[in-house]
């Protein structure tokens, strides 16, 4: 079965995100994922339809620092940025 442009695309979001946060730390990333899955019934993969539910999540647990792990997924994606959906993905977390 092959993988479709949408599929590769949450992958390569999600990829950026988990790295994001384990670089911050395991906490940040347990608790990340946690809330997500307590709050929004949601997982990391799934932000890639829903970054609203990940920009809210980071604000409410990290303040002001949540910019940083939004400039490093920013970062991580800025390669693929010319791309119509992964644009999307950044200007909402923006």
């Amino acid at each position: 079965m092959d993988a479709t442009d949408t599929q590769i695309k949450k992958a390569l979001v999600a990829f950026a995100i988990e790295k994001a946060l384990i670089d911050m730390g395991d906490p940040v990333f347990e608790k990340v994922a946690k809330t997500l899955k307590n709050d929004h019934n949601c997982y990391i993969p799934d932000c890639y339809e829903h970054p609203e539910y990940l920009k809210r999540v980071l604000s409410d647990l990290y303040g002001n620092a949540h910019i940083t792990i939004i400039n490093s997924i920013k970062e991580s994606l800025r390669e693929f940025s010319q791309q119509e959906s992964i644009n999307r993905f950044i200007s909402v977390l923006e």
